[in-house]
Formats: structure tokens, sequence, C-alpha cells
């Protein structure tokens, strides 16, 4: 792993959540965006080297949308950056570490993620997560 990438930070309204992190971190975001396939629309902020996302649901049955409803809005995952996603997936898998989607799936902000289990994390919800390739 090389560094954090971002926080996932799980909110009920973006535009309202995007209004309170540009008046807490003195900067607008730099990009939003939708993610079909896990039904959120994100936004991100950039602080430093890291970065941080915001998720809204766009769908009752969204992973972010179970999270708020058991948890409330707050910090959802923790994602770090690496340089080759397969042979990290092997070598945690080899370590202990549930993978939760054996296939990486498309995410934001142009990466394949994939995502530990939090039982094997001490409750915490990781996602590892490449650039994608340029011919992807």
């Amino acid at each position: 792993m090389r560094k954090i990438e971002h926080l996932g930070i799980a909110v009920k309204d973006l535009e309202k959540s995007n209004e309170l992190f540009k008046r807490l971190l003195g900067s607008e975001r730099y990009k939003e965006e939708m993610v079909e396939g896990e039904g959120v629309k994100t936004s991100f902020f950039q602080i430093g080297e890291t970065k941080i996302e915001l998720l809204e649901a766009t769908k009752e049955e969204s992973p972010i949308a179970k999270f708020i409803s058991k948890k409330s809005e707050g910090i959802h995952h923790i994602a770090f950056d690496v340089e080759d996603l397969e042979s990290e997936m092997k070598r945690l898998k080899a370590q202990g570490f549930e993978i939760l989607n054996e296939i990486p799936k498309e995410g934001a902000d142009n990466k394949l993620v994939v995502f530990l289990h939090p039982k094997t994390t001490n409750g915490v919800l990781v996602e590892l997560c490449q650039e994608k390739p340029i011919d992807a």
C-alpha cells in the first residue's frame, strides 16, 4: 500500500454536505460523479495528497443507504492506494483477510476497487483502489 487515497463519508444530502465541507476545508469540491453500479452519487475534495469522498445513496438498496439507516452519517470507509490490486488481494487473502468482492469493480474517480470485510479489519471497511489502466 502506498498511501491513504481517500476517506469515504456517508451523507444524507450531498449538496448540504458539499457546502459544509467547502466551509470546513476552505475549498470547492473538484469532482462530482455517479456510480450507478453502487447506487451512489459522490463528490471529492482534495486535502494535500488525500481526498475526502462524500457519498449519497441514489437508491434505497445501496450500501450507503443501508449504512446510514443502521449507523447514520459518518465515516464509511478508508481507501488505500495500491500499485497492483491483484497481487495486493492475493497477499492480504494469504494473511487471513476476507475480500468482499473477488473481482475488482469500477469505482469513482477512475479507480478499480475491492473491499475487505470489516470483521477482519477491526470493524473498519477498507477499500483498496488502483488507478484504471488507460486502455480500460
